[in-house]
């Protein structure tokens, strides 16, 4: 752990620059676009199809396919994924959901041991139980159709150039690797990210993965057809049937039927803007709209940017927002999910007014929206990827991905890694004889914390577009770059580099080696119980102020920034 966090500190304080790439970059008036994403390579590939007028959705399904080659631990079309698209010449906001879905012969019971306990969260996470049906092609597949330029061929092609000829391992990819107990359990990821001896593969090293260009040659000529169905579909089923020790139960006719949904985008105001999310599965939308509707009450502009008092509100936001999210939050085909009371301003204000400046409210009970709830928390590990997209003709991007954990189930297929995101259900089916919102239902998808957003001003334009990677952190990520961005007027790259504090309705989680350690004693004498810890967020962001864009990205990981 030691070690991880000397790494983690480092990369935060030297970013990884490849092609002279800026971490941050301004530009009058966009010639082709731009792209803030976790890895050059990936806005490179991005910023390629910008050049050649493609438009932003373009952009989006080259870094995502890149993305799989050269981040392989945090996203992938093994994965799933939510989308904002904002359509300039149309003035429309749309929402794309590709979350993966829980197979067919899936059970509220599955996480279970025999006599009725939950199994620790590694030991449903490994292997092929936990592996959704993947959601990221048909996502991408059905957003293009509705939004891209460029022939959906094209776009593969700077992934699979590199898949072939391969990629040096970047000091964020050596570090998960080495650190991870359980991808050499697989013969598979062992033998591509690991040497001949049984090392770990090092910052520096070579990855060729011939597989993947092959399976991305097969999307780019068949479309996700191409991936639902046929060989690749066999060899998902096959390797998630046969994962040692922790079988999945998925079929081929769970990935033939997976669709992905085009939704309505969740809005709500805050101060003079229009904040735009993801409506569930994922609760990223509902609980940042919640806790900007709760800090709408206090004046966080008057305070400095993570002052104490506006650290101690933000936390207890948290709260209040978490309470909700873990009673109330699911998929909305499945559960019906109270989303016009959680954010109605009336409800919003009445929840504010639990908050005293003097002293913690300390564990938030729900609202009084239904008269039973179940409430559960479920953990969610710090994976996943988001990258913001701008093209010349102001249509935006952003997308957060994910396979769940680092390196998700461990199992690789075809040379790519299948997720693990059904361990985003509640292990536990029911609490007190009240069904768990969130519990495995076949065909469900599981509830989760991603939220792209974007912010547009008092006269309808865009502003801004942001998010993380994180787990649940994801959502106090979100929220306190939107507060840089729109009460404190910071830049992209100062909103993204700012200490975190963060708060699931429990401990008050400050961001280890930063300014905010000189706050404990000051929130313990307000009533939180205070933990200093890594907060490794990876927000990618996008503002456009009369005229300028501006982006950053975030100095924790290895993303940059880059424009035309």
């Amino acid at each position: 752990m030691a070690h991880r966090f000397l790494l983690l500190l480092l990369l935060a304080l030297a970013p990884l620059c490849l092609d002279a790439a800026p971490a941050s970059a301004r530009s009058g008036k966009l010639a082709a676009g731009m792209v803030a994403a976790a890895n050059p390579r990936a806005a490179e590939a991005g910023m390629a199809i910008l050049r050649q007028g493609g438009s932003a959705m373009d952009a989006a399904v080259a870094i995502q396919a890149m993305l799989g080659l050269v981040e392989p631990q945090s996203s992938g079309i093994g994965g799933g994924a939510f989308l904002l698209y904002w359509d300039a010449a149309a003035q429309k906001l749309h929402a794309y959901d590709g979350r993966e879905t829980a197979p067919a012969a899936d059970s509220p019971d599955q996480f279970l041991h025999a006599d009725g306990t939950p199994m620790d969260f590694y030991e449903a996470v490994v292997g092929g139980l936990a592996v959704g049906v993947p959601g990221v092609p048909r996502l991408l597949e059905l957003a293009h159709r509705n939004h891209g330029k460029l022939p959906w061929a094209g776009l593969f092609q700077p992934a699979i150039a590199l898949a072939r000829e391969g990629f040096q391992v970047s000091p964020r990819l050596a570090m998960e690797i080495a650190e991870d107990p359980y991808l050499n359990r697989f013969d598979t990821p062992k033998t591509y990210f690991y040497r001949p001896d049984g090392s770990p593969k090092q910052a520096g090293d070579r990855l060729v993965n011939e597989p993947y260009a092959e399976t991305l040659e097969a999307l780019a000529g068949g479309g996700a057809d191409a991936f639902y169905k046929g060989r690749i579909a066999e060899d998902i089923v096959k390797t998630v049937r046969a994962a040692p020790g922790d079988p999945g139960r998925m079929t081929a006719a769970d990935l033939a039927g997976y669709q992905a949904r085009e939704r309505d985008p969740l809005c709500s105001g805050y101060r003079s803007y229009k904040v735009c999310g993801m409506p569930p599965p994922t609760s990223g939308g509902i609980a940042v709209l919640q806790m900007l509707g709760i800090l709408e009450n206090f004046q966080l502009g008057k305070e400095a940017p993570n002052s104490l008092d506006a650290v101690h509100l933000m936390a207890e936001a948290g709260r209040l927002a978490f309470a909700d999210r873990n009673a109330y939050v699911a998929d909305s085909d499945f559960v019906p999910v109270p989303v016009a009371r959680l954010l109605d301003k009336t409800y919003l204000r009445k929840r504010a007014a639990l908050v005293e400046r003097s002293h913690s409210l300390g564990v938030a009970e729900p609202g009084q929206i239904k008269q039973k709830a179940a409430v559960t928390r479920q953990y969610e590990p710090p994976s996943t990827t988001h990258f913001v997209v701008v093209d010349a003709a102001g249509n935006v991007v952003s997308m957060t991905s994910s396979v769940e954990n680092a390196f998700g189930s461990r199992l690789m297929v075809d040379g790519f890694i299948l997720n693990n995101q059904l361990t985003d259900f509640s292990f536990v089916p029911q609490v007190d004889e009240v069904a768990v919102a969130n519990r495995v239902e076949p065909g469900k998808r599981p509830r989760s914390s991603m939220s792209p957003t974007i912010v547009f001003d008092d006269e309808g334009r865009f502003f801004a577009a942001t998010g993380s990677p994180g787990g649940s952190a994801i959502i106090g990520y979100v929220l306190q770059d939107l507060i840089a961005l729109i009460d404190w007027h910071l830049t992209a790259q100062q909103a993204v580099a700012l200490p975190h504090v963060v708060n699931r309705n429990g401990v008050t989680d400050l961001e280890a080696g930063t300014a905010l350690s000189g706050d404990v004693q000051a929130l313990t004498a307000r009533g939180h119980e205070v933990r200093l810890r890594p907060l490794v967020s990876g927000l990618h962001t996008i503002r456009r102020v009369e005229g300028v864009y501006d982006g950053g990205a975030d100095p924790r990981r290895e993303g940059v920034v880059l424009a035309e």
